[in-house]
């Protein structure tokens, strides 16, 4: 039989996934799999055992959300092991499984871990971290996080809504100079995203359109601060609709880009904290991982 370490995140969402542990693990042994069940202790919990010992499994399964796999995947970058990832989403948002099309049911998820094989996709490195999805900063990208856990719980997604809401009075601006490819970009910005998904923090991202996830780019979003009331409206509207507006936003496809201020800025990376810097290198790393998405 072929290993297989199966990562849980009990806290992760609304903590359904305890009732489907035994038909999962059933499915897997069905599957030709001898399993071992890790629940996660505490945060980098999944990270460390992975760096330990994600070079002795075949496959790699974590049920959680996305900061679980975003600690699979630096884990495994970490170890240098090139196992093959499954990916059971069961958090609040699961941005980067609907970027896969991984369905939200566990038993199928589950299924198709079984079923299909792994595919090749792109991940990034900001400052020598890594990162799944998305590196962010600015109005409401830290919502995944400053979000309190008994709210996630009780309201799900509607949370992030409310504390985005929330937070809307206090948007900073940062001054910035942005370097990709052969052009510099200088200006105020309140919202930065670097991504490789169809929706950040559960809002539909503006880049979806032009979203691929493994052809070695990053797509780039960066929302100039409004300058007037009606300017504030639209840039908000635009925003939350997912829809890019070419008048308040910048939008491009790049492998590398250099982020400076003069201050330190919050990042958020794949939904968790992500450290204050005044500079941010981020360079995206084709086909990096081996991921089931089909």
């Amino acid at each position: 039989m072929n290993n297989l370490l199966f990562i849980i995140n009990p806290s992760a969402g609304r903590k359904h996934i305890k009732n489907k542990l035994f038909e999962i693990v059933d499915l897997f042994v069905k599957g030709g799999y001898s399993v071992r069940v890790y629940p996660t202790q505490a945060k980098e919990d999944a990270m460390r055992i992975v760096k330990e010992e994600g070079w002795l499994y075949d496959r790699i399964v974590c049920a959680g959300g996305d900061g679980t796999l975003d600690e699979v995947v630096t884990g495994c970058m970490q170890c240098g092991c090139d196992t093959p990832i499954g990916y059971i989403p069961c958090g609040t948002t699961n941005d980067f499984a609907r970027s896969l099309g991984i369905p939200k049911d566990p038993i199928r998820a589950a299924k198709r871990i079984i079923k299909y094989e792994p595919t090749p996709i792109d991940i990034g490195s900001f400052n020598g971290d890594f990162f799944v999805y998305v590196a962010a900063f600015g109005a409401f990208t830290d919502v995944t996080y400053t979000t309190p856990q008994e709210y996630k719980n009780h309201l799900g997604h509607m949370a992030y809504v409310l504390e985005g809401i929330r937070s809307i009075p206090n948007l900073t601006s940062y001054h910035l100079k942005v370097k990709h490819d052969d052009e510099m970009i200088e200006d105020d910005f309140f919202i930065g995203m670097i991504t490789n998904s169809l929706t950040v923090g559960g809002f539909p991202n503006p880049n979806s359109k032009i979203a691929k996830l493994d052809d070695g780019l990053y797509e780039v979003l960066l929302v100039k601060y409004p300058k007037n009331p009606l300017d504030f409206q639209a840039t908000i509207t635009s925003y939350l609709m997912g829809q890019y507006n070419a008048e308040y936003m910048y939008q491009f496809k790049t492998k590398r880009i250099e982020i400076e201020s003069s201050e330190d800025i919050t990042w958020t990376l794949d939904g968790e904290y992500g450290g204050s810097f005044s500079h941010a290198e981020i360079v995206n790393l084709q086909h990096a991982i081996n991921i089931i998405r089909k």
